[in-house]
């Protein structure tokens, strides 16, 4: 990866899960990644909190400007193993909560339900009944696909 031309920033968008992270961790140096959190998977935490529908509302109005502290404020005289682990989830990835709303509004996927659907193709497509593929085949094809994904494929 490392070895293609990186944008800058590049911005690394992630469902929270460590293994994504650590994969981000070796692309490109901290000075040009931008590691966001997805805002599905981030409201998905948070609504199985439970509770009052107004605090989960305020909740999530500061997560969207990406006010980490107001949105941890919310819950400050409650206390509920839902809530803590919620807490501890946010407080992890307090530095890839961003202003959602600024991402937006500027293009930038604040989901990675298209990646994860892309992801999900491909895998499809490499178990098709009867298609044989060679492993060393495979990351030419997927380089092929990221060019012409990226404008970067003339053909």
């Amino acid at each position: 990866v490392n070895q293609q031309p990186l944008a800058t920033p590049l911005i690394c968008l992630g469902d929270g899960h460590d293994g994504i992270w650590n994969l981000f961790a070796d692309i490109g140096d901290t000075t040009q990644r931008q590691e966001v959190l997805d805002w599905y998977h981030l409201t998905e935490n948070l609504g199985k909190v439970g509770g009052s529908q107004q605090r989960l509302d305020a909740v999530e109005a500061c997560l969207w400007r990406g006010d980490v502290e107001g949105s941890l404020a919310q819950f400050e005289d409650w206390s509920h193993p839902r809530v803590t682990k919620l807490v501890a989830y946010v407080q992890k990835h307090r530095h890839r909560i961003v202003n959602y709303s600024y991402y937006q509004c500027e293009g930038i996927s604040i989901g990675s339900g298209a990646i994860e659907s892309t992801v999900k193709q491909i895998g499809r497509r490499l178990k098709i009944s009867g298609a044989q593929w060679e492993r060393q085949n495979v990351p030419q094809v997927l380089k092929q696909r990221c060019a012409y994904l990226n404008g970067d494929f003339y053909a």
